[in-house]
């Protein structure tokens, strides 16, 4: 194999030990790193490595928490400040230091475990963003809930077990499970992805007539979709439930007005004829 080749199946950078580990000459890296970025001596670096996985080789760790949110395709809203590093040294500065490693990384990759990953996510994110990376975690990875537990045994994980306990799985994307966390802290319950006759699947439900629907950046894509939901609308009127709408962009910079507008409804709407 090309060394160029077998560096991109590292992420784009690797130490010239692991070139070595792999059978490559001295000649063939010479040659390499002729070509190729040298961040300090011995690492390697092609042009289009993500930074944070040469961040990861420079100081013997791997990428964790927020920072590997978007290698496994975890839900994150917001890119971290500074990356996220697991390591067993203390050597080291500007990054954000995670010291217990429980399981094994990425086979190629200078990444933790998804599991590591969202137990790193749990301890350091404030919710709901711990909880999307979490919630993902286990509805793409199908990471186990109760696994996660067991690995938090010590007394002052104990704020953490709690946040696990309270996770909703039934969330489908960050826009739900950052609602979740709106409803919760605001004291609203709610039900969610609910199916009701006539109707079909709706998001939440509040109260038992309140429908409200977060939709997706891929909202009324097609007229079919358009048509669908406006058929769903009707049912949802002439069964006498109330319903709002809202986009993520609502729900993260507008709550107090969601929450309003919500309150107004429960306030004001004429429960539907119970049947």
């Amino acid at each position: 194999m090309d060394p160029v080749d077998y560096l991109t199946q590292l992420g784009g950078v690797a130490r010239t030990g692991q070139l070595l580990a792999a059978g490559f000459s001295r000649t063939e890296i010479a040659r390499l790193a002729a070509v190729v970025r040298q961040p300090r001596r011995g690492v390697l670096v092609l042009p289009d490595c993500r930074p944070e996985l040469e961040a990861a080789i420079r100081h013997n760790a791997r990428v964790t928490c927020a920072s590997a949110a978007g290698h496994y395709g975890l839900w994150l809203r917001d890119p971290p400040a500074q990356h996220h590093l697991a390591c067993n040294h203390g050597h080291g500065a500007g990054f954000v230091r995670h010291r217990t490693v429980r399981f094994d990384g990425h086979p190629t990759l200078a990444l933790a475990a998804v599991e590591d990953v969202v137990l790193h996510a749990m301890s350091c994110l404030a919710l709901p963003a711990s909880a999307a990376i979490a919630t993902s975690a286990m509805r793409l990875h199908g990471v186990p809930l109760e696994l996660l537990k067991a690995q938090l045994t010590a007394d002052r994980s104990g704020q953490v077990r709690k946040a696990l306990h309270q996770l909703d799985l039934r969330a489908e994307s960050i826009v739900e499970v950052d609602t979740q966390y709106l409803f919760r802290t605001h004291g609203i319950g709610y039900d969610a992805q609910v199916y009701l006759p006539g109707i079909g699947r709706v998001d939440f439900l509040i109260e038992g007539f309140l429908i409200l629907e977060v939709d997706g950046f891929a909202f009324h894509s097609s007229r079919e979709a358009m048509r669908r939901d406006l058929g769903r609308n009707n049912a949802s009127t002439l069964r006498g439930f109330a319903v709002l709408h809202y986009m993520p962009e609502h729900i993260w910079f507008e709550p107090e007005r969601v929450l309003a507008e919500i309150r107004e409804v429960l306030a004001t709407h004429p429960r539907p004829a119970q049947t």
